[in-house]
Formats: structure tokens, C-alpha cells, sequence
């Protein structure tokens, strides 16, 4: 037999991942098509049928199975023997692949990726924004960002960004006005809502806390979208109220456009975490973005301590 380009290889084994040939080309950043050669290429080489097309859907075949199951630590060694060059660099390079929500993609990861990729020239970052929770490792990612509530348990966890923040409730000035101002969660059930609905078409009661008390309300949806733009834009047009993460709405209460309500009642949680899989051998993009996520919380950390301390000087003079 010829020998097997390590691309056409690579090509099937990321098409067999993710069961879908635009899928993968939009992760790798290539054209179906392409992708679509090197399969046809590779299957004449070896001269079997290494995946069953339909129009609906693409699944390995039996000889195909049997390939992914020795090419994947071929290739995991191979990736990992161009990684250990990285150290005989003047700076590491490689490409950090995340799986990020949509809120951390929109105000939490683009300074820190900023100053990430400032600090790391050689590195370059793909994104993919989606709140659908996903085996990450299995997608072909480094690592996740998720919340605590969905953090699988075997992965390992570092913060990311702030480490509280909060949800809050708002209504546009002339909503209140015609339609009066909500005084506990339970009247909101009586008022035109804008909900966030998730991919999966989930959508979340709304959870308020006040003191130990906890309560859990599913109020009509006048609009339910999964983008936030709409959501917001709908809010500021008094459509209904609208309750989401702080940084997006704060804008608009910045300017007026919308109005806090229920203050007393809005609702802290912890921040967000990278999360990744322990093994003994680590990425060297992934290995510098944790050493940079910790160097960024030691300095949150310190000032944070400076600031308390200049607080209590000023307090005494």
C-alpha cells in the first residue's frame, strides 16, 4: 500500500468526529469540499469504504471505526511530539481551540484574549460561542468554559474572569410607566416578559434571592430568543421586562433606556471556570493561557488587597 498522507488521515478523523463535513470545515476553517476530497482520497488508497454518506447524515463504517480507534492516539502522539518543539521556540506557539458561552464570549473573554495574545505572538485562538454543553474533548477542544452548575466533575478548574457576578431585572422607563412597576417576583407574572431560550429550546425559570429566600417563576414570554441583541433590543422598545447577566443589560441602565427593578432581589453567583482534562501531557497554548489565567487572578487578588488596605488608611486619617 502507498504510503497515507498524514492530512487525508487527519481530514477523516475530524470528519468521523464530528459526524458532518460542514461542521468540521467550519471548525478547521476549511471548505467542506476539501474535506470531502481527502476522505475520497483516502478511501482509495486503502480501497475500503471508511464512511456511510447520506444527506442527512455521515457515520463511520465499520472499517472506518476501526481506523479512529488506532489513529487516535497516533495522532494525539503526533501533536504531541510537534507541541514538545515548541520549547526549542523563542515563544510558544499552536493554536488554543475553546468552547465558550455566548455571555463569556461577549464580555468576559475579549479583553482577556487581547491581552493573551499580546503577551503570546505565536499562539492563535479559535472560539466557538454556543450555549449548547458539549463534550469539549470530544469535539476536538482544549478546554470549556462553563459555570459551576456544569462542570463534569473529573475535569479540572480554574477561575476565569470575575468571580461573581449577577442577574438582574429591568423594564424600559415607558414599560413601567403603562404597565406599573413590579414590587415582588411573584408580580411579574402578571407583566409581558422577554425570556432566553436556549438552543436545546430550554428555557430557565427565573430564580431572585433575598436574604435566604429563594423563589422560582416561569412568567410569560412575549419574546423568547436565544440572542441577546434581540432580547435587549426588545426591552429597550417596551416590549416587557427582562432579566439577564449584569454586563449586558448594564449599558442600557447606564443610558437610561432601561430601569433596574427588584434591586433587592437580584441574584449573585460565582464566575465562570476554564475546565480541562488532566493529563500528563498538556498543550503548550493551553499550558500558557492557565499560566496567564492565574498570573491575571494573583494581580485581581492583589489589588483587590491594596484597595482594602488604602480603604482602611483613608478611614483613619
Amino acid at each position: 500500500m502507498t504510503e497515507l498522507p498524514l492530512a487525508d488521515l487527519d481530514a477523516f478523523a475530524a470528519v468521523a468526529r464530528e459526524r458532518n463535513f460542514r461542521e468540521a470545515a467550519r471548525k478547521r476553517g476549511v471548505s467542506a469540499s476539501s474535506l470531502s476530497e481527502a476522505v475520497r482520497r483516502l478511501e482509495e488508497r486503502v480501497g475500503v469504504r471508511l464512511l456511510n454518506r447520506t444527506t442527512r447524515s455521515v457515520t463511520p463504517t465499520e472499517a472506518g471505526e476501526r481506523l479512529i480507534e488506532r489513529l487516535s492516539p497516533a495522532m494525539s502522539d503526533i501533536a504531541t511530539a510537534l507541541d514538545d518543539i515548541n520549547s526549542f521556540r523563542d515563544s510558544v506557539g499552536g493554536t488554543l481551540r475553546l468552547n465558550v458561552p455566548i455571555v463569556a464570549a461577549a464580555v468576559i473573554m475579549p479583553p482577556l484574549i487581547n491581552r493573551f495574545l499580546s503577551a503570546h505572538p505565536g499562539i492563535s485562538v479559535e472560539i466557538l460561542a454556543e450555549d449548547s454543553f458539549i463534550d469539549v474533548l470530544a469535539a476536538g477542544f482544549d478546554a470549556g468554559v462553563r459555570y459551576d452548575e456544569r462542570l463534569e466533575r473529573d475535569m479540572i478548574a480554574v477561575p476565569i474572569g470575575p468571580r461573581t457576578q449577577r442577574y438582574v431585572t429591568a423594564a424600559s422607563p415607558g414599560y413601567l410607566a403603562a404597565n406599573g412597576t413590579p414590587q415582588h417576583p411573584r408580580d411579574i407574572l402578571d407583566h409581558r416578559c422577554i425570556r432566553h431560550r436556549f438552543a436545546s429550546g430550554t428555557a430557565l425559570p427565573w430564580e431572585f434571592e433575598r436574604q435566604g429566600e429563594t423563589i422560582a417563576i416561569s412568567p410569560p414570554a412575549c419574546l423568547a430568543a436565544n440572542a441577546i441583541a434581540l432580547e435587549l433590543g426588545a426591552a429597550v422598545h417596551g416590549l416587557g421586562i427582562i432579566r439577564s447577566f449584569e454586563e449586558f443589560l448594564a449599558p442600557a441602565i447606564a443610558e437610561g433606556s432601561l430601569v433596574r427593578i427588584l434591586t433587592e432581589w437580584d441574584t449573585d453567583f460565582t464566575g465562570p471556570f476554564l475546565y480541562y482534562a488532566s493529563r500528563r501531557h498538556m498543550p503548550a497554548p493551553l499550558r500558557a493561557f492557565i499560566d496567564f489565567l492565574k498570573h491575571e487572578q494573583r494581580m485581581l487578588e492583589r489589588n483587590a488587597t491594596a484597595g482594602t488596605e488604602a480603604h482602611g488608611r483613608d478611614r483613619r486619617v
